[in-house]
């Protein structure tokens, strides 16, 4: 029994990585920071909080891959981290900063996003080794957070607050509760190495955007994160739209097929 126990600890111990776990660490610690802060009423520096842990969020992946060291601790670990960075943290932030006039209404919108965030991450996990690598199922819980805390610099740049608008804020907890728990696809940007050479041309658009988003670091992030959430529908729509048409095509090839013999 002594034996097996210790064998079993040393396999936990060999399945826990240093590198990209860390990366998860400031992603758990950035949406803590975003949950005292909207508590303090810092609404700037909690939507601050939960882009940067985005980033950290998106470079412990990377890393992980890599390095080639991906483990199920680490999974796990990193969707608890996300589920406080992009779950409770984007949601009470909201609710304080926007939601809070509604009441009962305001609360259980952002209780929504959470909830579904949550489910989000579990659908993901129990779907990681079956699903295709290329695309998400349903709107991932980072680019969810990331609107919400974009909107609200965005909001803050132009002068509005958001209590000038709670039923905007409330339509768009509950837009990308139902992305997030859909069945719609969306681009994982995996197939994107960060360790990998690229083109000059490519180097220097990329310089270009970055230009822009210091330049209008808000409005940048506020018109990608709207791209992206409305990349899924289009594509669903575009994909449905061309399998309807082969469809209709099908019984007029077999017809005439069977019309030449």
């Amino acid at each position: 029994m002594r034996r097996r126990k210790r064998s079993d600890r040393r396999r936990v111990r060999r399945g826990i990585y240093v590198l990209p776990n860390i990366f998860t660490s400031l992603n758990l610690f950035c949406g803590f920071f975003a949950v005292i802060s909207s508590i303090d009423g810092k609404f700037i520096a909690a939507a601050v909080a939960i882009l940067v842990a985005a980033v950290f969020d998106l470079l412990d992946g990377k890393i992980a891959r890599a390095t080639n060291t991906t483990s199920q601790f680490g999974i796990e670990y990193d969707s608890l981290a996300d589920l406080v960075s992009f779950g409770l943290a984007p949601g009470l932030m909201i609710y304080l900063w926007a939601l809070q006039p509604l009441g009962r209404i305001g609360w259980l919108a952002g209780f929504l996003f959470m909830a579904c965030g949550a489910l989000r991450l579990a659908r993901f996990n129990t779907q990681a080794g079956s699903s295709s690598g290329k695309y998400f199922t349903g709107l991932p819980i980072p680019a969810g957070a990331s609107t919400a805390a974009t909107v609200v610099l965005f909001s803050h740049r132009i002068g509005f607050q958001g209590t000038d608008y709670p039923i905007v804020m409330l339509i768009l907890l509950y837009v990308l509760s139902f992305l997030m728990v859909s069945t719609i696809k969306y681009f994982s940007f995996k197939d994107l190495e960060l360790f990998k050479r690229i083109n000059f041309n490519v180097l220097v658009a990329t310089i270009l955007v970055l230009i822009f988003v210091a330049a209008q670091p808000s409005l940048a992030l506020l018109l990608f994160w709207i791209g992206f959430i409305l990349s899924g529908p289009i594509n669903y729509v575009r994909h449905h739209r061309t399998a309807a048409e082969e469809d209709a095509k099908s019984p007029e090839t077999e017809n005439h097929s069977s019309f030449s013999i």
